[in-house]
């Protein structure tokens, strides 16, 4: 048994993976300009779980990040870009690094493509907000079919919809 984690660790080591240990040690960059923007999937894609599922992904110009997957309740994490090991990563709020690779027009992220678009969706740009004027959740009144906004203690924003 100890030879088997000798090893794992030894080709670990050996292969020069970086890791991030966590998410404030992750310095934030400026993205190159074709990053820069608001990115969405279209159609079914085996990233997300379900077919109905949409994710976008918004990348300031200072290198902030909000993931944003919506469904039947929309979850949006906090990130940041940096650039590790000659590659651009997203790292989110829970230390999980994520290469960002532009092919054409298309972006590849967490087993998505997404394509860039004008503006994020409502529910993106409400949580975008609602992350800017942390550490205070803002409370706006409640929509028909949909609770009110509820920030976790991991700084993703939860809404669920009826």
């Amino acid at each position: 048994m100890k030879k088997w984690i000798v090893a794992g660790v030894a080709v670990v080591t050996l292969s020069g993976c970086a890791q991030l240990t966590d998410y404030n040690s992750a310095v934030t960059t400026p993205p190159p300009s074709a990053l820069v923007g608001n990115w969405q999937t279209f159609g079914p894609q085996k990233g997300l779980v379900s077919p109905q599922a949409q994710a976008s992904l918004i990348v300031t110009a200072s290198g902030e990040t909000l993931d944003c997957r919506q469904w039947q309740r929309v979850i949006a994490k906090p990130g940041k870009v940096t650039l590790l090991d000659g590659d651009w990563v997203n790292v989110n709020n829970q230390s999980r690094v994520m290469p960002l690779v532009l092919e054409g027009s298309t972006l590849h992220y967490d087993k998505l493509q997404l394509q860039k678009v004008s503006q994020p969706t409502a529910e993106c740009s409400d949580a975008l907000a609602t992350l800017q004027t942390a550490p205070v959740a803002v409370k706006k009144p409640a929509v028909a079919g949909e609770e009110p906004k509820k920030k976790h203690h991991s700084g993703m924003i939860y809404t669920q919809k009826k």
